[in-house]
């Protein structure tokens, strides 16, 4: 288990017209922070409305006035946080007639946003679909953790869409003959393809040397893995050419692309299987846990620098050991949210912030103390 210096990436946060959250004004610990109270006091909300800041996304929904509360006109979160040494301001609001702005520091942020906010790691119910849902939400999710590992990496899968977007184009303009510039697109295209393979392998790498252990403590039956599932069988520009070349004909008879990186795919194996289509319930959460957690270390190697882990209502899934193994990782560096029902979700003895969320889904906020 790697240890990360405990850091304070967020100190504020402040909601107004989120769901089912007061106007609110909450500043989590250094380590771990509980957010604690009876279903549907706003939990999962107040994760959302941290996520919707420094990203830009919901975790619940692409409608992002779906996340303004009833009877309000606009929604608002507006987050500090330390980087650098100073402090940066992350805000995001949407109104009901579909405006929508993120902003850091009052301006567009671009791509300056990775290198602004802490890297996240996020375990929700509606995450799952990482898990048992289409590859596409594999494939980018692994390009994220690898722009989070390596920042100077972050525009591969951007290089590799915009090359891809060409070639599309010219195929469907081309059915039934195919011109001049397509092998110039070709050249493009493997190139990116490369780099983003190679990008992605290694991610996966990383993944697949921190998962099987972590798993196993988690409960999940052995054998356990990572496997990165590249479409193209070549790894070199040159070879991954030839294979675009190979499927030219059925390419320009369809009028898209149809072999590449954006067919790839990121298996997570559980008792020798893929637990996408073979796990229960209980397993595919557990190693979307297991995963999020192999980033952390990965993350932690790499760069020192520990995600902000955001994670939702997981304690009820563990049993008390489990938790304590949890909650000792977590402890290990870096910040932590966890929602729960209850306080004693968390182990006694795990020093935390905690956060109370009450009846009428009005705010509290308890000194930080050990348990």
């Amino acid at each position: 288990m790697s240890s990360a210096p405990s850091l304070r990436p967020v100190l504020r946060v402040t909601v107004r017209g989120v769901r089912n959250l007061a106007d609110a004004c909450f500043e989590p610990g250094p380590g771990v922070t509980l957010v604690h109270g009876p279903n549907g006091a706003g939990k999962s909300s107040l994760l959302e409305a941290l996520v919707l800041s420094l990203t830009g996304r919901s975790t619940r929904t692409r409608r992002e006035r779906e996340a303004i509360r009833f009877g309000e006109d606009l929604a608002r979160v507006e987050t500090e946080i330390e980087a650098g040494g100073e402090a940066r301001l992350f805000l995001w609001s949407a109104t009901r007639a579909g405006d929508r702005r993120h902003l850091l520091d009052g301006a567009d942020p671009g791509t300056r946003v990775l290198d602004a906010r802490p890297p996240l790691a996020i375990f929700v119910p509606d995450r799952l679909a990482l898990v048992k849902g289409p590859p596409s939400a594999r494939r980018g999710h692994l390009d994220r953790l690898a722009a989070a590992l390596w920042p100077a990496r972050a525009a591969s899968r951007r290089r590799y869409g915009a090359a891809l977007a060409q070639r599309n184009a010219l195929l469907a303009r081309s059915r039934g003959g195919a011109p001049d510039s397509l092998d110039a697109w070709d050249a493009e295209l493997a190139e990116a393809a490369a780099e983003l393979v190679e990008c992605r392998a290694t991610a996966s790498a990383a993944l697949a040397g921190e998962f099987p252990a972590i798993a196993s403590e988690l409960g999940l039956p052995k054998p356990l893995g990572v496997a990165y599932r590249p479409r193209c069988e070549a790894a070199d520009a040159a070879g991954i050419a030839a294979e675009l070349g190979d499927r030219r004909a059925a390419d320009l008879a369809r009028g898209f692309s149809t072999h590449g990186p954006h067919l790839d795919d990121l298996e997570l194996i559980v008792a020798g299987h893929q637990v996408r289509r073979y796990g229960s319930q209980g397993e595919q959460r557990m190693a979307l846990l297991a995963l999020l957690l192999a980033e952390r270390e990965a993350l932690i190697v790499a760069r020192s620098t520990a995600p902000l882990m955001l994670l939702d209502d997981v304690m009820s899934e563990l049993d008390p050991d489990r938790r304590r193994l949890l909650t000792e990782r977590l402890q290990a560096g870096g910040q932590a949210v966890i929602t729960a029902t209850e306080p004693g979700q968390l182990p006694a003895g795990v020093e935390r912030a905690e956060i109370a969320l009450r009846a009428g889904s009005q705010v509290g906020l308890a000194t930080q103390a050990a348990a």
